[in-house]
């Protein structure tokens, strides 16, 4: 009975949970650095030349359509679609420069 071990004598852990906790650790770092976001340089610059080209499109075409409507209603044939044309492309130029004054990250400045 002597060569028995003693209940409160702490019992040495398996080599084998060892290795499954550093297995698990690693998959931990691994899936925290898989998702994370992903902002590269050239991520951003995409997203902000494609947001450049929806206000340019949308100012332009959008301010044609309300020009043509005026024109329609209002038998102003061709001034309500030159002056919604200029409106539109002023417009898309303000957004422009508003965008390009912001830092990333930022929300736009309220007016």
């Amino acid at each position: 009975m002597s060569d028995d071990k003693s209940a409160r004598e702490p019992i040495a852990e398996d080599a084998r949970i060892d290795a499954l906790e550093a297995r698990l650790k690693a998959a931990r770092e691994r899936e925290e650095q898989r998702n994370q976001p992903k902002a590269t340089g050239a991520d951003a610059n995409y997203r902000s030349g494609n947001r450049v080209l929806a206000d340019l499109l949308g100012g332009i075409l959008g301010g044609l359509v309300i020009g043509w409507v005026v024109d329609t209603f209002a038998g102003t044939t061709p001034w309500g679609l030159l002056v919604g044309l200029f409106l539109g492309i002023v417009v898309a130029f303000r957004n422009i420069f508003r965008m390009a004054n912001t830092r990333p990250g930022d929300t736009p400045p309220e007016e």
